[in-house]
């Protein structure tokens, strides 16, 4: 889908990367690791969003450090594209909407880090129906093209386990 449209491949994982997740953060090495391509092509593609103003990037030591600016006038559209790629407004509608006494789901995973996986993780925080939701998930999983796994929590447990692992709200019922 987004591949019609940008036909940089590198283009997508950097926007997949830095779009969905605002608190990530990289240096181009590390890009350069986690993508599995030349310097180069990540370098060009890097300084075409900083140029364009989506990215921001500071000198840390030796080393640039890229961040998106969330201020950019396009942030909220192109993290809008970015979630419906991962299909998480799918995951909303169909799932986290007709769950009863669900709190919050979180993505965790792979993808909270920008890279893209056939497995999205979830994690559900409230007193859900779990039957029900593998039925729902069952359905979601078909139109988005993905796996879906979750994990279940109670609000009590959730706060007490003070969960640690890489998280990025994606639904809070409490709003």
């Amino acid at each position: 889908m987004i591949e019609t449209l940008i036909t940089s491949k590198t283009r997508i994982k950097l926007l997949l990367k830095f779009f969905l997740n605002p608190d990530n953060a990289a240096y181009l090495r590390g890009l350069e690791t986690e993508f599995g391509e030349s310097s180069n092509a990540i370098r060009l593609e890097l300084n075409r969003l900083e140029k364009a103003n989506m990215l921001n990037s500071e000198v840390v030591g030796n080393r640039k450090l890229f961040k998106v600016n969330k201020s950019h006038p396009l942030f909220i559209e192109i993290n809008g594209i970015v979630r419906k790629y991962f299909g998480l407004d799918i995951i909303i509608d169909r799932i986290a909407c007709r769950l009863g006494n669900l709190r919050s789901v979180y993505l965790t995973g792979n993808i909270v880090q920008g890279k893209d996986d056939p497995l999205l993780d979830l994690l559900f925080v409230g007193d859900i129906d779990r039957n029900y939701a593998f039925k729902l998930i069952e359905k979601a999983e078909k139109i988005i093209n993905r796996k879906i796994r979750f994990t279940t929590y109670s609000e009590k447990e959730f706060k007490k386990l003070g969960f640690h692992h890489d998280k990025l709200l994606i639904w809070d019922g409490r709003q």
